[in-house]
């Protein structure tokens, strides 16, 4: 069993990589730090949800079953979006949060994301030394409780939804009376939240993938695949469209005329926004490496840096809290506002953005146009087991040379394996559609010759 924790959590397919027993020993590890942190005489108390996976239910049980062993109360929340266990972490003040997850990967797949007390993501020491008892098996050395001291489930399912709901509901405009929108939760957690808070608010709602589906989650639909609620806006004449991964914590929206917008856009309309409001701290926003060039010359025109950081939104967070920036985010749909949540969220994304669209009382296609994007193409090669770094060869680094080299001095070349999938990612953005393909050619080429 290598490293377990990856960028975003423990991830792999479900019942062979992400087993029930790996799960039961997750919980009981964390359990023992809970209850180490906690204190005599005190008991953890863990909120638990998931997303709507076949594998969820047996995942979520082994993982309930060893925090509990350990002397945590276990919160289950149920079907509920990541962001939505986030956010109640922290505002009841638990010891910590759970999900059994895989976000945007394909049906197959699970995970298992934790957050502290503080409803953010744990830092990597905290995930390392939880890993640690995993690995070692020091955990089965200890003298777990018994009797009363064992922790307890609580059904508390319906009332997280409802206490959810109404935090979307707050953070968005006060009506919606006249605006026709299209929601796809993509088969996911989020099913029949976003949906209904929009209906609610008077808005016309067309709902897709909107029933929790675990052999649906992600297939051809939600953030992963947006093109279908485009075309639903445009068939429908909507004023947007907004599309959800599996748990919800990434936004794609649509704009009137059926464009894409990513999450890119989306950060450029809510940084014009809270500057004009006196509340973007520094004059900065958050991005990663991954982001298009575009954002950050729009982003100069208002006199905003963009500051970039590797991938993954824990990156993301970190330099936004080390620098007290107010917006963040990944072009993949991930935007963090930490005046409004703790983590990244889809849905309240959304909100936001429908309240600024309705303040501004423009179109979404006039806001998002004004980031002129760079030629940048983006593709991904699968990894297979233990070429996570094999990959590097001289050929490759020096098809990464003449890469860069098309590319030209203000062009940018990203290749890393991913976080949360085994693929490797090829970004390049130029100038040029031409210097861009060359550029993606060149390293793909290398790096299908190195594994021949």
């Amino acid at each position: 069993m290598g490293r377990l924790f990856g960028t975003d959590g423990v991830r792999g397919v479900a019942g062979r990589d992400l087993t029930p027993e790996l799960a039961l020993r997750l919980g009981r590890a964390l359990g023992l730090r809970l209850r180490a942190r906690a204190g005599a005489g005190k008991r953890p108390r863990v909120v638990v949800g998931r997303d709507s996976r076949l594998s969820g239910d047996f995942l979520q049980g082994a993982l309930m079953a060893g925090l509990m062993a350990a002397g945590s109360d276990v919160d289950d929340v149920g079907v509920l979006p990541t962001p939505a266990v986030s956010y109640l972490t922290a505002v009841d003040q638990r010891s910590a949060g759970c999900v059994v997850s895989a976000s945007h990967n394909p049906v197959p797949d699970n995970g298992i994301k934790v957050f502290g007390a503080d409803g953010r993501k744990l830092s990597a020491e905290e995930e390392e030394a939880i890993e640690a008892l995993v690995l070692s098996g020091v955990e089965d050395a200890y003298e777990w409780p018994v009797g009363e001291d064992v922790g307890v489930r609580h059904d508390v399912a319906a009332a997280a939804r409802l206490r959810y709901v109404e935090h979307l509901r707050r953070a968005g405009p006060p009506d919606l009376a006249g605006w026709r929108l299209v929601v796809d939760a993509g088969h996911g957690a989020a099913a029949g939240i976003l949906s209904r808070v929009l209906s609610d608010l008077g808005a016309e709602v067309t709902a897709l993938s909107d029933v929790p589906d675990g052999s649906r989650i992600n297939v051809g639909c939600g953030a992963t695949a947006p093109q279908g609620a485009a075309e639903e806006v445009r068939r429908r004449q909507a004023h947007a469209g907004l599309t959800l991964d599996g748990d919800a914590d990434r936004l794609i929206a649509v704009d009137e005329r059926g464009q894409i917008v990513d999450g890119d856009g989306v950060l450029a309309i809510l940084a014009e926004h809270l500057l004009a409001e006196g509340r973007l701290s520094g004059s900065v926003v958050v991005a990663t490496t991954m982001s298009n060039g575009g954002l950050a010359r729009f982003l100069r025109t208002l006199g905003v840096r963009l500051v970039r950081t590797p991938v993954g939104d824990r990156h993301v967070a970190a330099a936004m809290e080390e620098g007290g920036y107010a917006l963040g985010g990944e072009q993949s749909g991930h935007v963090l506002m930490p005046h409004l949540a703790p983590t990244g969220d889809g849905e309240l994304t959304a909100m936001v953005l429908l309240r600024v669209l309705a303040l501004r009382g423009e179109p979404l296609s006039a806001l998002a146009g004004r980031v002129q994007r760079l030629p940048q193409r983006l593709i991904s090669l699968p990894l297979g087991a233990g070429e996570r770094e094999a990959w590097r060869t001289p050929a490759v680094e020096r098809a990464m040379e003449r890469a860069r080299a098309a590319l030209g001095p203000d062009g940018r070349l990203v290749v890393r394996p991913s976080g949360t999938e085994p693929l490797l990612r090829v970004m390049a953005e130029g100038e040029s559609e031409e210097a861009v393909a060359e550029a993606v050619r060149l390293v793909e080429e290398a790096l299908v010759a190195a594994r021949a």
